[in-house]
C-alpha cells in the first residue's frame, strides 16, 4: 500500500522531478484537466475533484510517513487538486488554462487566508486543504478574467 500511496501522492512520480516539483505537478495536472473538460463535462470534473481530494488525503498522509517528513516536496497531488479547482466549470482556451496555471501557482505560494492556517492541519488534510483553498482563489481570479477579457480566456 505504501507504493500505491507514493504513486498517487506524487501523481505518477511527477513529484520526484528535480526542479520545482510543485510546478511540475501543476503542469501535469493539465494532462488530467484537458480530457475532463473536453469530453467529460461538469459532472465528471466535480467527480474528479472529489476523487482527487479523497485519494490525496489518504495518499499524502501515508507519503508523509514513508518519506519521513511533513508536507514532503514530492507530494504533488495537492497541486493537481488545486489546478482542477482553478480550471473547473469554465470553458477555457489554452491561453485561459495557462493563465489559470499562473494564477494557481501565485495563490499556492502566497497562501492567502485561510490557506496558511489550513496548511497547519495534520497529515494529508493540511496538505490538500491549503491547495484547495488556493485553487478557489485562483478560480475566482479566472472567472474575473473571463468576464474582463472573454475573447482571450475562452
Amino acid at each position: 500500500m505504501d507504493r500505491l500511496a507514493l504513486l498517487v501522492a506524487t501523481f505518477g512520480f511527477v513529484g520526484f522531478f528535480p526542479i520545482a516539483p510543485g510546478t511540475a505537478g501543476s503542469l501535469a495536472a493539465l494532462a488530467l484537466y484537458m480530457p475532463l473538460r473536453w469530453w467529460g463535462g461538469d459532472g465528471l470534473q466535480a467527480a474528479a475533484i472529489a476523487a482527487v481530494f479523497a485519494a490525496g488525503v489518504w495518499a499524502a498522509t501515508r507519503a508523509e510517513r514513508v518519506l519521513g517528513r511533513s508536507d514532503p516536496g514530492p507530494v504533488v497531488i495537492d497541486e493537481v487538486l488545486g489546478m482542477l479547482i482553478t480550471l473547473a466549470f469554465v470553458p477555457l482556451s489554452v491561453a485561459g488554462a495557462a493563465a489559470g496555471f499562473v494564477l494557481f501557482r501565485v495563490m499556492d505560494v502566497a497562501k492567502p487566508f485561510p490557506a496558511g492556517r489550513a496548511e497547519r492541519l495534520a497529515g494529508g488534510w493540511g496538505i490538500m486543504l491549503d491547495d484547495a483553498i488556493a485553487g478557489l482563489y485562483a478560480h475566482a481570479a479566472v472567472r474575473l478574467l473571463v468576464a474582463l477579457v472573454p475573447g482571450w480566456m475562452t
